[in-house]
């Protein structure tokens, strides 16, 4: 696995739209003020000539004129590091634009986004064996203040902070909007994840409880390590099956160290959810696993005909008898933890005190 230099102090940059650009409010107030940010933090900041366009369907651009400029961006020796200006629809499109070929003998640069940038973060690992980070898009840095998670994006880009524990409170609707494109996350709800040991969940014991057969469910603590990788589930399994598809000669090529996935959806509901997982699974993209961490999805708390988000993961990947982490900060409903695709990465997870702990190194 090949890993960036981390940004460096002064260090530049780019901003490619692979997916929506940032044409209209509150995403383009928000991303002026994110480079201002940033350019007081003493780094240069270079706009890709789609960052504020809106012509393409789904994305800023053609497929074509977006591949292309993506790939002008990754080479360019004027940027230290990429930020993509945004999510969106059909990034998917770009690809076929996106030299691949001469990015893998491309000396190593950090891309960072979410959602759609799967496109991109995933395939940087599986195809080409460079590290990327999920994380948060450009306008996410004009928020004013930064969250922790906002910080800690920053700090993981920067090279200075390689774990993370997560944050306390999330936010379920945002009040961003075009008179108000700076506000903070509107955090209103408590974080409580849900740990699963296969197919059995573990539970903290009750204090009153006179014994472990008091409760429905034993006390484990789980402790797991691998290579990370994975994104968003809408685009995974989109790239399932494709040419792109290299997910099991990934695996086989790190067999030894064993696979960390970890997945979070945008537009699926929970019957979607659990045919994705379906499909991926049969796909054999889990081979090698050594555990899931998933990500709150959009339709939290959905239930469809006895279906909930939890059975729509567990009850397909609990065969794998390894540790299933749900409801984690990763994804759509922020705050979102920075994690480095492709890294090694250790997770610890206690029961007692429903403590969580990511550690991630670059080896």
């Amino acid at each position: 696995m090949k890993y960036p230099v981390f940004l460096p102090e002064g260090g530049r940059i780019g901003f490619p739209a692979p997916s929506f650009g940032c044409s209209i409010e509150p995403y383009r107030s928000a991303f002026d003020h994110a480079q201002e940010v940033l350019r007081s933090l003493g780094h240069g900041t270079i706009p890709g000539p789609n960052a504020y366009l809106g012509e393409g369907i789904g994305i800023s651009n053609t497929p074509e004129k977006c591949g292309e400029e993506l790939t002008k961006m990754y080479l360019s020796d004027e940027t230290d590091a990429l930020i993509s200006c945004g999510g969106g629809e059909l990034m998917c499109e770009i690809l076929d634009y996106v030299d691949f070929a001469a990015i893998r003998q491309a000396p190593p640069k950090w891309y960072m986004g979410y959602s759609d940038n799967t496109n991109m973060v995933f395939l940087l690992a599986t195809l080409c064996d460079t590290a990327a980070i999920y994380g948060p898009c450009a306008p996410t840095f004009g928020m004013e203040p930064w969250h922790q998670a906002v910080r800690d994006a920053y700090d993981l880009l920067r090279g200075k902070k390689l774990d993370n524990k997560g944050y306390p409170l999330f936010e379920l609707e945002s009040l961003k909007d075009e008179d108000h494109p700076l506000i903070p996350y509107n955090l209103t709800e408590q974080k409580k994840i849900r740990a699963f040991s296969g197919m059995k969940e573990c539970k903290p014991v009750a204090a009153d409880a006179k014994s472990k057969k008091d409760t429905l469910h034993d006390q484990k603590d789980l402790v797991f390590e691998g290579r990370l990788i994975g994104g968003c589930l809408d685009c995974l399994v989109n790239l399932a099956g494709t040419c792109y598809d290299k997910v099991k000669e990934f695996n086989e090529r790190y067999a030894d160290d064993g696979i960390i996935w970890f997945m979070e959806s945008c537009d699926l509901n929970v019957m979607s959810i659990r045919r994705a997982v379906w499909e991926l699974d049969h796909a054999g993209w889990f081979s090698h696993v050594k555990g899931f961490l998933i990500g709150r999805p959009c339709c939290y708390g959905q239930e469809l005909m006895g279906l909930d988000q939890y059975h729509a993961v567990v009850d397909l990947l609990g065969k794998y008898n390894v540790p299933i982490l749900m409801d984690l900060d990763i994804g759509h409903l922020p705050p979102m933890m920075p994690l480095i695709v492709g890294s090694m990465t250790k997770v610890s997870y206690e029961t007692r005190t429903e403590d969580f702990h990511l550690q991630m190194s670059l080896s």
